[in-house]
C-alpha cells in the first residue's frame, strides 16, 4: 500500500462498512479473529450492502452472524453474512483479482466512458495505459488453473463490483502470508482504483492487523526500517543521532542468532518461538543467543527456549490499574482503522510491585544511558503525559497529543488518501501497478496446505481444545482436507497420517500423528492450526518484498501411520461438516 497509495494503513473507519454497496472479504475469518468486524458487516447488510467471502473454507461467521447484543441474534436465526462464496484455491488471490480488473476493463471497452472513474483515474492516478495493456494478455485457462474457480464464479464477482458504486475490500493474513502477497494487495489497490473507490465514503482498502496495537507500535518507531524523516524528527527532539541502519526483522533476528550476529534478544511481549516458521530452526537459534530476555504478562512456550542465560521480567497487562508517583496512568492503542484511543486499566495487579513496561524500559535506559542522552527517564516512568509531549512533537498527527487522547472517544490520524484524496507518493499520484502472476504449483500426491487459528484461540494462546465452528472437539492435531482429495490420495475421514513439508531443501519437517478430517475446503488444499504447524513452515518460505513467512502455501505429503485412536494425539470431530457444509453453525 505505501508503494502505491502513499500510505500503509486502512483508507477507511469503521463508519464506511454501512455505506458500502459491496464488500469483498479475503483471507480472513472474522467470526473467529476479528469478531467487531462481524457487527459492522452486520450493519452493512441492514443497509443494503452485498458481501462476498473470498477463502478456501467456507467460514460459519460469514454464513451467518447471530448477533447476541441483538435480540434476533440470541432467539433468531441471525443474519446471512455472505451473498457470495468465492472458494478460491491457496495462492490464487493475485489470479482472481486480475481477472476481475481485467472484466472490468473489457466493460470499459465495451461501453466507453461508462465504467472506469475517468475524471478519478486522470487528476489523481498514474500507469493506466500500462496496466491495461498487461491485463489484456491474461490467459484466462491459467487464472482458471491459479484460483480452482469456474469461469461464472469470477463473473458473478466482477458484475457485482460492476454494479456497485462504492467498495470496499478487506483483508487479513491469508493474503500477507503469501509468497506474491506484496503483488496481491497492489492488484487490490488496482481493483478499487479503476472505479475511484478510494477516498469517498463506503469505499476503501482495509487491511486487519492481527493484534489490537500492531499498527499504533509501528507508527511510534517501533519497526526496523523507519523513513529518515521520522529519525531526524526524534534527533531534533532528543539531541541525539538515532542509529540510521536498518535493524532486523522476526525473520531476520532468528538467522542472525543462528548465525551468531544477535547475541542478545529481549521481547517486550510476545511469543516468537511459537508464532515464528521453522519452529525447531527457531528454537535451535534462540537457544544460541548468550543471553534471552522476556518481558511478558504470562508464561508462554518462549520462556522454556533460552540462551545461555535468560530473565524473565514480568509486567502489568493494560487491563490493570497502573499507579505511579503522578497517579493512575493509562495508554493509548491504534486500531487498524487509524483511530487512536486511551485504553484504561481496570483489575488491581496480579502482585505488589509489578512494574509497568514503562518502568522496566525507562529503568533500562537509565542504566545503561546514564547521562549519555538528555531525557527525562524517571519522569517518563512516573508520569506518561510527559511521554505524549514528546511524541506530539515527533509523529505527524499527534500534536496536542495529550488534549487529543482525552476528548470523548479519541481521534483519527490524518489519512492523506481517505481524507483529501492526497496520494504521498514519489509521484504525488496512486499508482496503478503491473505484477506477474506466478501460479503455486502442486507436485502429484501433495496438497497446499495453511495454517489457521481455532476459535477457542487469540494468536498463540490456546485457551482450549474445541473449534465449535469447524466441529472439532477435545484436540487440535487434526488435518482438514477436501473428501474428494482423500479419496483421491487413498485415505479416509478419521485416518492418522504424518505430514510432511516438501521442500527444495530437503530438511525433514514433519507433523507426526495428525487426523484427517474431512471438510470442504477448495480441492487440492489442506488446513493445520497454528502454531503446531508451523513447525512445516522453513524460514526461507518468505513474501517477496514484505520476508513475511508463507504460511499459506506449504506444500505437504500424507503419510499414513498405524494409530491406536485412543492414544493418538488427534482430536475427534464432533458433527465434521459434510461437502455442501451443512454442519456450519447457523
Amino acid at each position: 500500500m505505501g508503494q502505491t497509495l502513499g500510505i500503509g494503513k486502512a483508507t477507511i473507519s469503521y463508519d464506511d462498512f454501512a455505506q458500502a454497496d459491496l464488500i469483498i472479504i479475503m483471507g480472513q475469518n472474522p467470526g473467529t479473529n476479528h469478531p467487531r468486524m462481524l457487527t459492522a458487516l452486520e450493519e452493512a447488510k441492514d443497509a443494503g450492502a452485498e458481501i462476498v467471502a473470498v477463502n478456501p473454507l467456507p467460514e460459519a461467521g460469514l454464513h451467518r452472524y447471530k448477533n447476541p447484543q441483538r435480540v434476533k441474534g440470541i432467539i433468531g436465526r441471525g443474519t446471512p453474512i455472505a451473498n457470495q462464496h468465492v472458494q478460491i484455491r491457496l495462492g490464487g488471490d493475485m489470479a482472481l483479482l486480475q481477472a476481475v480488473s481485467k472484466r472490468v476493463l473489457a466493460a470499459e471497452a465495451q461501453h466507453p466512458g461508462t465504467v472506469l472513474d475517468h475524471e478519478f483515474l486522470a487528476k489523481y492516478c498514474s500507469g493506466l495505459e500500462d496496466l491495461t495493456k498487461h491485463l489484456n494478455l491474461l490467459d484466462e485457462q491459467a487464472v482458471l488453473e491459479a484460483t480452482g474457480l469456474e469461469a461464472h464464479e469470477i463473473d458473478e464477482l466482477a458484475a457485482r463490483y460492476l454494479k456497485a458504486d462504492r467498495v470496499i475490500v478487506t483483508w487479513a493474513m491469508g493474503l500477507t502470508q503469501q509468497k506474491k502477497a506484496v503483488s496481491t494487495i497492489k492488484e487490490i489497490i488496482n481493483l478499487l482504483l479503476l472505479r475511484g473507490n478510494i477516498g469517498k465514503p463506503g469505499a476503501g482498502a482495509s487491511p486487519i492487523r492481527g493484534h489490537s496495537n500492531v499498527q499504533g507500535d509501528r507508527t511510534m518507531g517501533i519497526w526496523e526500517q523507519m523513513p529518515p524523516a521520522f529519525m531526524n524528527a526524534l534527533e531534533r527532539e532528543f539531541g541525539f543521532d538515532p542509529p540510521r541502519e536498518n535493524g532486523a526483522d522476526a525473520v531476520e533476528t532468528i538467522n542472525g542468532l543462528r548465525d551468531g550476529e544477535i547475541k542478545v534478544f529481549m521481547a517486550l511481549g510476545g511469543n516468537l518461538v511459537a508464532a515464528i516458521s521453522d519452529t525447531n530452526a527457531a528454537e535451535a537459534a534462540m537457544r544460541g543467543a548468550e543471553m534471552t530476555v522476556q518481558v511478558s504478562t504470562k508464561l508462554n512456550r518462549s520462556h522454556v527456549v533460552t540462551g545461555a542465560e535468560a530473565l524473565i521480567l514480568p509486567t502489568m497487562g493494560r487491563t490493570e490499574i497502573d499507579m505511579q508517583a503522578s497517579g493512575p496512568q493509562f495508554v493509548s492503542v491504534e486500531d487498524t482503522v487509524c483511530a487512536v484511543h486511551p485504553s484504561w486499566g481496570k483489575v488491581d495487579p496480579v502482585a505488589p510491585g509489578l512494574l509497568s513496561e514503562v518502568a522496566i524500559i525507562s529503568r533500562l535506559a537509565r542504566a545503561v544511558l546514564g547521562d549519555k542522552v538528555k531525557v527525562d527517564w524517571s519522569g517518563f516512568e512516573q508520569n506518561y503525559d510527559l511521554i505524549r509531549d514528546h511524541i506530539s512533537h515527533v509523529v505527524d498527527g499527534c500534536e496536542n497529543y495529550n488534549q487529543k487522547i482525552r476528548q470523548e472517544g479519541g481521534f483519527m490520524l490524518p489519512n492523506g488518501p481517505r481524507d483529501s484524496r492526497t496520494f504521498p507518493t514519489p509521484i504525488g499520484k496512486a499508482i496503478l501497478t503491473v505484477n506477474v502472476l506466478e501460479r503455486v504449483d502442486r507436485p502429484p500426491g501433495t496438497l497446499i496446505l495453511q495454517t489457521l487459528r481455532s476459535h477457542d484461540q487469540f494468536n498463540t494462546t490456546i485457551y482450549g481444545h474445541n473449534d465449535r465452528y469447524r466441529g472439532i472437539k477435545n484436540g487440535r492435531h487434526v488435518v482438514f482436507v477436501n473428501p474428494d482429495d482423500l479419496a483421491e490420495l487413498g485415505l479416509v475421514d478419521g485416518q492418522f497420517v504424518d505430514v510432511h513439508g516438501v521442500f527444495s531443501d530437503r530438511i525433514p519437517r514433519v507433523l507426526r500423528k495428525f487426523r484427517l478430517v474431512s471438510y470442504p475446503t477448495a480441492r487440492g488444499c489442506a488446513a493445520a492450526y497454528y502454531p503446531e504447524a508451523n513447525v512445516l513452515v522453513p524460514l526461507t518460505h518468505l513474501a517477496e518484498g514484505s520476508n513475511t513467512p508463507v504460511s499459506k502455501a506449504v506444500i505437504v505429503r500424507l503419510d499414513p501411520v498405524a494409530a491406536d485412536a485412543d492414544s493418538a494425539p488427534g482430536a475427534k470431530a464432533g458433527a465434521a461438516p459434510n461437502r455442501s457444509g451443512a454442519a456450519l453453525p447457523g
